[in-house]
């Protein structure tokens, strides 16, 4: 029985991943463990899903996985005339058959500085996902998405920590539980990545956003020298939560507040422009442009 349980996660792994392309079309999350667990009492699930999503309909329950319609939301589908709910599953927790990062993503969990240890004692992890949510206006999928973290928090309450697929942000259960980010910024806290790279050989440095795509958003890039990145990680947050809650106006062209003594200021102006991004993931990003203390070459 063991066994069958293993393979049956495996499908729902590789179904995943198979459903993830393009990036945004699904949004996967690890629930990581140390011990395994049996899927959780339905009725405990239903509950702590009706509280966090609203109205629900469970539409699967077994031994090996669960899926539930959001009925709260709607995607409309003009091929068909109809108009469709989201729909949410998550699995019963599986052994870890392959590695949930690889070394640079190990590298950017700023945000989970007990991530070494974490990975290496949690064996067992949960797999959850949304599908049909990517035609959500950006807003909901990233309300919906919020909401299904916290209830997810509350069905698995022996989740050591979380790791989010598309940006491979990681948080331990606690900085989640815990966390008191106003509703409307919690997406970008809990699920796009601010990365810090220095350029080897050289006094160059990147930060870039990844997450954004969940959103079908650019992520944004910072190629520069000279500059504390600090300053430069918070001028990212600040730029997300202006994208987030203006539906990104930022176009090829435009010219952003800089940053002048740490802080951002319309003293300076950045020119910005969409490209690709430098480093992988391949994806668009909104490159700045930051004067004196931009690095590489710009048309």
């Amino acid at each position: 029985m063991e066994n069958t349980n293993n393979n049956e996660g495996e499908v729902f792994e590789q179904d995943l991943e198979q459903k993830s392309a393009p990036a945004g079309a699904v949004f996967i999350i690890h629930l990581l463990m140390e011990e395994p667990c049996s899927m959780p009492d339905k009725d405990l699930v239903l509950s702590a899903m009706n509280k966090h999503l609203g109205d629900i309909d469970c539409y699967s329950y077994d031994d090996s996985s669960a899926g539930f319609a959001a009925k709260r939301y709607s995607v409309h589908y003009e091929k068909d005339n109809k108009d469709v709910p989201p729909l949410l599953m998550f699995s019963a927790a599986t052994e870890v058959t392959k590695p949930v990062m690889d070394e640079m993503e190990m590298s950017q969990t700023w945000d989970c500085p007990e991530a070494d240890e974490i990975l290496s004692i949690c064996k067992y992890q949960v797999f959850a996902s949304d599908m049909l949510a990517a035609g959500l206006h950006y807003l909901e999928r990233a309300e919906l998405i919020v909401d299904y973290v916290d209830a997810l928090l509350e069905i698995f309450p022996s989740c050591k920590a979380v790791v989010f697929e598309t940006s491979k942000k990681m948080y331990t259960r606690e900085a989640l539980v815990n966390c008191n980010v106003p509703k409307e910024d919690k997406f970008i806290y809990y699920a796009v990545n601010v990365r810090f790279f220095n350029i080897q050989d050289t006094d160059d440095m990147i930060v870039d956003t990844l997450g954004m795509g969940a959103l079908f958003m650019p992520d944004l890039q910072y190629h520069f020298h000279g500059m504390d990145p600090n300053g430069v990680v918070n001028h990212a947050y600040n730029v997300l939560s202006y994208m987030f809650a203006r539906e990104n106006p930022i176009k090829s062209g435009d010219h952003i507040d800089g940053i002048k003594d740490g802080k951002m200021s319309r003293d300076v102006q950045w020119n910005v422009r969409y490209e690709g991004s430098l480093i992988q993931p391949m994806r668009e990003v909104i490159d700045f442009n930051m004067n004196e203390y931009a690095s590489g070459t710009r048309g």
